[in-house]
């Protein structure tokens, strides 16, 4: 019998899988169950958790195109790792990058009990580790990095699966040399009003080099920030063109600020 997928935001039924004890008729039938899923939804692999049973149980199809039973299947080696763009049903239309060992080695039990050993690599491999995360209550976004993780959840927001280069992030590095240029005009702005209680000649003379020098970087960071900004602006291509208007006019507005605060700082 066909079972429904479970799907996000449906949470998983348990956290962890439990072994099978009792090879029965209803460890069999859901063995069936889970093989008519896989025919029916052109898959090649399921775990039972993904149908909503807590039994540890993940079935697949083999080259030959034949069903390969794994009760209580077992993690035991590995090596080797690699990265690759994976789906899965839980997240429906949505993909992501993740790191996964290019070589595994699995001890299950088959129907009769008996203890068994297979070694998998490629995307067999792959989509095996995929399914014993479902076992320990888990799905593919444990196993991404921080950055990963940070765009899948974004994609998940905004309903739409696009590229590392399709999505518009809210926050860019190009930011924190912007935050630099700002802590440092207002340093600027407040060597000015420092000045103004002071009168010795040599002192004003100091800070008016301060501020001289100080500009000469400002200016450059803001020449830094222009040229960074277009190139990290284009790692983006569903809004390259939102961003560089906001580029330029950033830059404009810096460097009038700047402008302004070296003339008053001059005719001070």
């Amino acid at each position: 019998m066909t079972r429904e997928i479970i799907q996000y935001p449906t949470p998983l039924s348990v956290k962890f899988a439990t072994d099978v004890r009792f090879f029965n008729d209803e460890l069999f039938s859901l063995i069936d169950d889970l093989k008519d899923s896989i025919n029916e939804n052109n898959f090649v692999a399921l775990s039972a958790f993904q149908i909503g049973s807590y039994y540890n149980v993940v079935v697949f199809k083999n080259e030959e195109g034949s069903f390969v039973e794994m009760i209580n299947p077992r993690l035991i080696s590995h090596s080797g790792k690699s990265p690759g763009v994976e789906s899965t049903s839980y997240f429906p239309g949505f993909s992501a990058e993740i790191v996964r060992f290019e070589n595994i080695s699995i001890v299950y039990q088959d129907r009769d009990s008996n203890d068994a050993s297979m070694k998998f690599s490629g995307e067999l491999a792959r989509t095996l580790q995929r399914k014993l995360d479902y076992t320990f209550g888990a799905t593919f976004l444990q196993k991404m990095s921080k950055e990963e993780r940070e765009k899948f959840e974004s994609k998940l927001e905004f309903g739409s699966d696009v590229g590392v280069g399709d999505y518009c992030p809210t926050t860019f590095k190009r930011d924190y040399i912007l935050k630099f240029i700002n802590v440092s005009m207002i340093l600027l702005f407040l060597s000015i009003i420092v000045s103004l209680f002071i009168d010795a000649e040599e002192t004003l003379s100091s800070i008016w080099n301060y501020q001289l020098y100080s500009s000469l970087v400002i200016l450059a960071l803001n020449v830094v920030y222009f040229f960074y900004a277009q190139y990290e602006g284009k790692l983006y291509t569903s809004c390259s063109s939102c961003q560089l208007g906001n580029i330029v006019g950033t830059t404009v507005i810096s460097l009038v600020k700047l402008t302004a605060i070296m003339l008053v700082a001059y005719f001070i």
